[in-house]
């Protein structure tokens, strides 16, 4: 496989064994996520999106393919800064504010806080945190662990984001809230960000493209492109030309 800028799988395959029986996680996935670019994921409960992941960031093995993120294998650009991370639980550490949850990849990388202090703050700010610097986690609302979650994953100036359904405990007034503030940190940021969401709303919303998985086997039954210009604004949520590629997605999703 080519080396890419951004994310690319080829022919990723796995099973879980347990309990007297093989899952099929995955068959035969293969995805470009070009650099610069916005991918989502969305599919049912247990179709893999977790998985393509977790394998895409060296947190599990496929059984068979190849994974290259900016032209690295997973593990190598994970120890190099290359990928930031967020997941549905902003899992903070409660007893460090908010700077010095920002400052976690910055220590993990062998680097001083210090030296990086001017970067810690212009994440902060991106964020829109500006004056909760000194906050602990249990100060916050959701929304702003987010936030802080996004900042975390982003201090480093990854080249690659991955996010596991970051706004999935958020309400839906807040999760839109919170989508219109992610696609403009992705922009100023200028990564390549994949996301796997169960909201098709969202996916449509903030992805250049919209990757519709199957279950039993785990596997893409299509990807959608979406051509809405940017920056997309919250008027698009009630565009109809929006609601008729959701709807061609629910029909993808429901095996129509």
């Amino acid at each position: 496989m080519s080396a890419p800028d951004g994310i690319a799988l080829a022919g990723v395959s796995k099973t879980f064994a347990g309990r007297g029986k093989v899952v099929e996680a995955l068959r035969d996935v293969s995805l470009t996520c070009p650099a610069g670019s916005f991918t989502a994921i969305i599919g049912p409960s247990g179709c893999g999106k977790s998985t393509v992941m977790r394998i895409a960031l060296g947190l599990e093995t496929a059984d068979t393919g190849e994974v290259r993120i900016v032209g690295d294998t997973p593990l190598a650009a994970a120890r190099a800064g290359v990928t930031g991370v967020a997941f549905q639980d902003a899992a903070l550490l409660p007893w460090r504010s908010v700077r010095r949850n920002v400052e976690v990849p910055l220590e993990v990388l062998r680097q001083k806080p210090a030296e990086h202090a001017e970067r810690v703050q212009g994440m902060i700010e991106l964020v829109g945190l500006k004056g909760f610097e000194n906050a602990l986690p249990g100060e916050l609302s959701g929304g702003m662990r987010q936030r802080v979650a996004i900042a975390r994953a982003l201090v480093t100036h990854p080249q690659v984001l991955f996010m596991d359904e970051p706004f999935g405990a958020l309400d839906q007034i807040l999760r839109r809230q919170m989508n219109v503030e992610l696609q403009r940190i992705w922009t100023e940021t200028g990564s390549t960000a994949l996301l796997v969401t169960h909201g098709i709303d969202e996916a449509v919303f903030l992805a250049d493209r919209v990757v519709v998985m199957h279950a039993d086997p785990g596997r893409i039954v299509e990807v959608v492109d979406v051509s809405f210009d940017r920056p997309r604004r919250p008027p698009l949520f009630s565009d109809p030309a929006f609601h008729k590629v959701c709807d061609h997605i629910a029909e993808v999703l429901h095996g129509g």
